[in-house]
């Protein structure tokens, strides 16, 4: 089930505030987080199942179960349909019809990704985008938290900069073509272009999310700009991973999973996480 991807179904909780505090929400979030961790289960075996044969000649994706023969295919189908059904049935029963639309929606998204449309360049970095989004509209919906749309934004931006981050490390693969289709319409250049647009706009965006009025409503803090230094650094070391210069370079299956175990990236990230919290429950104006 792809454990090493499931620290992304993490945002579909990000929008919930200040969960500690409330009982109903932390067990809400916990509740949505399990359903598409479920989902991302089914998406992940099924993307497995569709891309086999690819994944044989891959030097990293060939010992996945699927592609290794280590699991049965037919088993790994039969697996998939029973998380899907078990997401589907704790999102209406335990949450609400909203929430199990918009996860409806997200799986409809990664099957029509996974048998069609991830085989068109960028149209398919695009629909992982949105998959995020939805991820994070869903966690506002299981704990009836309003979403801004700079979260919105930055969650689209920062999913676009890490995909094209993604699909530029997979270009340098000695069996690019084989491993994804969509790569053969893909150029250096073109990727090179494309992450130094999203990461940009990223940070961009991230600093004026800081700067919103609804912002510092929402923390209580007029500080939180304090941290754009370090949403910068974190752009700046994954474009330093994506060339390869990160320590492992191409022996890692992606720069996305390269980054957790990135030492200086973990670190930022940790410095990060303790500024937002000093700023949120420290550094409160009054």
């Amino acid at each position: 089930m792809a454990p090493m991807v499931f620290h992304k179904d993490l945002v579909s909780v990000t929008s919930t505030g200040d969960p500690v505090l409330n009982l109903r929400v932390t067990g809400q979030a916990v509740m949505g987080t399990a359903v598409f961790c479920l989902l991302a289960g089914a998406v992940y075996t099924m993307n497995d199942l569709v891309d086999v044969e690819a994944d044989r000649v891959h030097p990293v994706k060939r010992s996945r179960p699927i592609a290794s023969g280590a699991v049965p295919e037919g088993i790994a189908r039969t697996f998939a349909v029973a998380l899907v059904a078990v997401a589907l049935a704790l999102a209406y029963f335990k949450i609400n019809w909203m929430f199990t639309l918009v996860a409806l929606l997200y799986f409809t998204e990664n099957v029509a990704y996974s048998f069609k449309l991830k085989k068109v360049a960028f149209l398919d970095v695009g629909l992982i985008a949105f998959g995020f989004v939805l991820r994070v509209y869903a966690g506002g919906l299981a704990t009836d938290t309003k979403v801004s749309w700079y979260m919105l934004a930055c969650t689209a931006l920062l999913a676009l900069f890490l995909g094209f981050g993604k699909r530029r490390h997979e270009l340098e693969g000695e069996h690019a073509g084989k491993q994804r289709a969509a790569l053969e319409a893909y150029s250096k250049k073109s990727l090179t272009g494309a992450l130094a647009l999203t990461g940009l706009a990223t940070a961009a965006t991230y600093f004026a999310y800081t700067l919103d009025k609804d912002t510092e409503t929402f923390f209580q803090s007029n500080k939180l700009w304090l941290t754009a230094p370090f949403t910068v650094f974190g752009i700046v070391r994954f474009l330093f991973l994506v060339s390869g210069r990160g320590g492992r370079g191409q022996k890692s299956e992606s720069p996305t999973q390269e980054m957790l175990t990135d030492v200086p990236f973990v670190l930022n990230l940790v410095l990060w996480v303790v500024v937002v919290l000093a700023i949120v429950y420290r550094l409160r104006p009054g």
